[in-house]
């Protein structure tokens, strides 16, 4: 008996090291992102694959876009004619330039998933949307991203500096130059009580009558919305230039992490797929 039970038990630990370790479901499923893109003033055809490509490199998170080719400040994206436009996705970007959108209605259609707690990422021209009634002082939207934004200065390149180093979005990160880029007047005391600054912004530039001038504001902060919804934000992003840029990119994969609260090892993976097969509702 002892002859032919040694060999058997041998083979015991042999079979538990050659079995490989399966996946957790959590770090193979993808987190399901809804780019909502288009507007004045960028160029949204070329950044939407930016963003999308360079996100899902660093990040487990697949995509639906909703591009709109329309290149005023009175339209509409076309994902948000669906009261249920944002059904099915655990994040939104709102990379849109819709500053003439005014319809309260709209807005509150749009709001109303982040509102129950739907996470967003807000980016650049995102800040300067659906001026309603209240503009520049106050705006539904301005509680969502957390910062009055009302405009900006000439583009000249801007020193990036993480006022907080303690954050899980910005540890490890370091500051860096931009190229020509737009710093948002976002002084300190824009942001509400709401919200937290992670990151500031320098630029000096030369007017027109020769003088030089140096301004400073906040470039990328969080919100609580509705004190329910996590919400990263950054005016970063005019140029493709920056949105291709890996340390810009590296900062916002990060902050779309932290808004579904997956800002582990386990999603710091690049996604195995970029875009979901599934298209949103009311999209393009």
């Amino acid at each position: 008996m002892t002859r032919f039970a040694l060999p058997a038990l041998a083979l015991v630990p042999l079979l538990a090291v050659a079995r490989p370790a399966e996946p957790t479901a959590a770090a193979e499923k993808p987190i399901r992102a809804l780019l909502v893109i288009g507007g004045c003033c960028h160029d949204y055809k070329k950044q939407q694959e930016l963003l999308t490509k360079g996100i899902s490199a660093r990040a487990n998170v697949s995509w639906a876009v909703s591009y709109d080719p329309d290149t005023g400040t009175k339209h509409l994206n076309p994902v948000y004619e669906s009261d249920d436009w944002a059904k099915g996705f655990d994040v939104v970007l709102h990379d849109e330039c819709s500053s003439d959108v005014k319809d309260l209605k709209v807005v509150e259609r749009v709001l109303k998933p982040h509102r129950a707690g739907l996470p967003a990422v807000v980016i650049h021209c995102g800040m300067h949307c659906y001026r309603t009634e209240g503009f520049p002082k106050a705006t539904p939207w301005f509680e969502f991203t957390g910062l009055a934004s009302t405009g900006h200065g000439p583009q000249a390149p801007i020193d990036i500096t993480y006022t907080d180093k303690d954050s899980p979005i910005t540890k490890g990160l370091s500051g860096w130059r931009t190229v020509n880029e737009e710093l948002y007047n976002n002084s300190a005391g824009r942001l509400l009580e709401t919200a937290q600054p992670l990151a500031r912004g320098k630029q000096t530039y030369t007017t027109k009558d020769g003088k030089s001038v140096t301004e400073e504001s906040v470039v990328a902060w969080t919100n609580t919305y509705a004190g329910k919804a996590k919400v990263f934000a950054t005016t970063l992003g005019h140029n493709n230039e920056t949105v291709g840029d890996g340390r810009y990119l590296d900062l916002l994969a990060r902050g779309l992490l932290w808004s579904v609260g997956k800002l582990d090892d386990a999603h710091l993976t690049p996604a195995k797929q970029v875009m979901l097969d599934a298209k949103p509702a009311g999209g393009k």
